[in-house]
């Protein structure tokens, strides 16, 4: 579909430049992706401001877009700008020098300060698992656990210089942390920036390496991480302990610990969702006469009503007895799936027994039902 870049910025046909820069100011400043985070929509605006500025700030370009539209940009070799699959990183080192200086100072410093953005060095993730068993699950729990991981240098405090000497501004950069590279693009004069490859975006180098960390500004080391589990978490779940990462080379923010949970077989339980089953197996007069017997929980014994002409596979519920709901104050059921023991092996006593029940039912017929 046809794009009416002025649309798109909100001007008409006979804007001045000034009054495109203070259309696209604004309509970048609306849409700018820090302050829309994770909104593909405001990002597609934030993008499409970028493409009409491209062409209706640049005369020519301009004038061949009056005359022919899209596709006068596209003959021209000018092509759009549109993303055409870059990045937000491509974008905006395309445009520092429009962010920069043809708006007198960057619509950006808000975001960034002084129209560049400031990288701040974060620490890698890592990941745990855990094995918990139902009774854990449960009851919720405290666990301790070991974990490998990069700490600032106790030496030299996370900074990778010796003690006793310091940094000094970057001979490359002076100081800025990137290199700006002046490029000739199909939109025409560009800079483009990248991390100084000598400091690494630091804008500083190191005098003299520490001793222990060899300049990186950590070490690897193994600590005790204490982990307070919730009740009712299940297989998949996982929380998230900020800091408790990785620490950034050379200061910065520390990555996090990812915990993830694994629930473990249980000799009498199965769980599903929040319900827990279990089977139990009574005996055929059991199941004549009904009983009152004990059932194993998750929160200790309790009492179970068996009904009298009880049937094999029959559920029974206990309310409540089941797992708690995670962050909740609700549980789930417990459910009694009930098997009735038809006996192997007899003494001679219990064989007459049945024998006589056997001639009772003899006159009886046999009751053949539909399979459910």
């Amino acid at each position: 579909m046809s794009k009416n870049y002025y649309d798109i910025l909100g001007v008409g046909k006979d804007a001045t430049q000034e009054e495109l820069k203070k259309a696209y100011r604004k309509i970048a400043l609306k849409y700018h992706p820090d302050k829309n985070p994770g909104n593909k929509d405001a990002e597609e605006k934030f993008k499409l401001a970028a493409e009409a500025y491209a062409v209706l700030s640049d005369k020519e370009k301009r004038a061949r877009y009056d005359q022919f539209g899209e596709d006068g940009l596209k003959n021209s070799g000018f092509g759009g700008f549109g993303g055409g699959g870059m990045s937000m990183e491509d974008i905006f080192s395309q445009f520092s020098d429009i962010f920069g200086g043809a708006f007198g100072g960057s619509p950006f410093g808000d975001f960034f300060g002084s129209g560049s953005r400031q990288r701040v060095r974060k620490g890698s993730d890592l990941r745990i698992r855990i094995k918990l068993s139902l009774e854990e699950i449960y009851n919720g729990i405290k666990k301790s656990v070991k974990v490998r991981h990069y700490e600032d240098c106790p030496i030299c405090n996370g900074s990778g210089a010796e003690p006793g000497h310091g940094t000094s501004t970057c001979p490359v950069c002076h100081g800025s942390g990137e290199i700006r590279e002046r490029v000739g693009s199909f939109l025409g004069q560009m800079i483009n920036i990248r991390p100084c490859p000598n400091c690494h975006g630091e804008g500083t180098v190191i005098e003299k390496s520490c001793r222990n960390c060899h300049g990186e500004g950590r070490v690897k080391t193994e600590s005790k991480v204490d982990i307070d589990i919730p009740k009712g978490v299940s297989t998949g779940n996982y929380m998230t302990l900020r800091g408790k990462g990785n620490a950034a080379p050379r200061g910065g923010v520390p990555g996090d610990l990812i915990v993830e949970f694994l629930e473990e077989d249980h000799s009498l339980f199965t769980r599903h969702g929040n319900d827990i089953y279990i089977s139990i197996v009574i005996t055929w007069p059991q199941a004549v006469f009904g009983d009152d017997i004990t059932v194993q929980t998750l929160s200790g014994p309790v009492s179970l009503k068996i009904p009298p002409g009880i049937r094999s596979g029959k559920i029974l519920r206990l309310r409540h007895k089941g797992m708690p709901v995670l962050q909740g104050s609700q549980y789930g059921d417990q459910l009694i799936r009930i098997q009735v023991e038809t006996p192997t092996e007899m003494s001679k006593d219990e064989k007459e027994l049945i024998q006589q029940l056997m001639k009772l039912y003899q006159n009886k017929k046999i009751k053949i039902e539909k399979y459910k």
